[in-house]
């Protein structure tokens, strides 16, 4: 399998993790983007022994899009340290059933993670398990019964964007967990990680990385990348 790499140095390794794929190792027994693309580095670069590629985020195995690695052991913990402090800037692109009353806004939700079922669903505020979910979303087109939303993540829950726009009746194209009741088995979720900011871990530069959903249904229903 092909993985394209949108960007990489000595530090970091930015890459376009395919649908359908999970991020590391699961009990599926599939190959994961991790391994393949240690399999990569120590090709490409003749490197004996294990190479050290550090997972410091995460993508859900159906989402596409932008992922960055960690090359070294301080970028990864310099990363790592980002993401706790909220600096790790992520965006998305969306399709989802329906029209969300508001054009744009805040969803502020708690969620609650059912482990065994690999599964999330929203509780009151007051629940002591429950944990704080923030996302903006913006509408960027439509047709009748499909919208294309931006959204911004503020905190890094599992399986955040789906069960937020599912709450407000807007669950996304092709999800099968969170929007059974109005998607076929068999259609790919329409969720695309488009855009990652980042500060360089050694360089301090603000830097920011793109990727666009590929031109199929039912992305090309909006002419993507002319949106953004």
């Amino acid at each position: 399998m092909e993985i394209s790499i949108i960007y990489e140095d000595n530090h970091l390794l930015v890459v376009e993790k395919p649908v359908n794929v999970p991020v590391q190792e699961d009990q599926s027994g599939d190959k994961d983007l991790l391994t393949m693309l240690k399999a990569d580095l120590k090709d490409r670069y003749q490197k004996p022994g294990n190479v050290f590629l550090g997972l410091v985020h995460r993508l859900d195995r159906p989402v596409g899009g932008v992922m960055v690695f960690a090359k070294t052991s301080k970028a990864a913990s310099r990363l790592s340290d980002s993401i706790r402090r909220n600096q790790l800037n992520r965006g998305y692109l969306a399709v989802v059933r329906g029209i969300p009353n508001e054009e744009e806004a805040r969803l502020e939700h708690y969620l609650l993670k059912n482990h065994r079922e690999n599964r999330v669903k929203t509780v009151s505020a007051q629940h002591k398990q429950g944990k704080r979910a923030v996302l903006d979303y913006q509408t960027l087109a439509r047709t009748n019964a499909l919208s294309l939303l931006s959204v911004h993540l503020h905190t890094g829950r599992s399986h955040q964007i789906r069960v937020q726009l599912s709450a407000i009746g807007c669950p996304l194209y092709g999800d099968q967990k969170y929007g059974r009741q109005v998607n076929k088995p068999g259609e790919q979720i329409a969720l695309w990680a488009n855009y990652l900011k980042i500060e360089h871990p050694t360089k301090k530069e603000w830097m920011t990385f793109e990727s666009y959903p590929p031109e199929q249904y039912p992305w090309n229903l909006f002419k993507v990348s002319e949106k953004i």
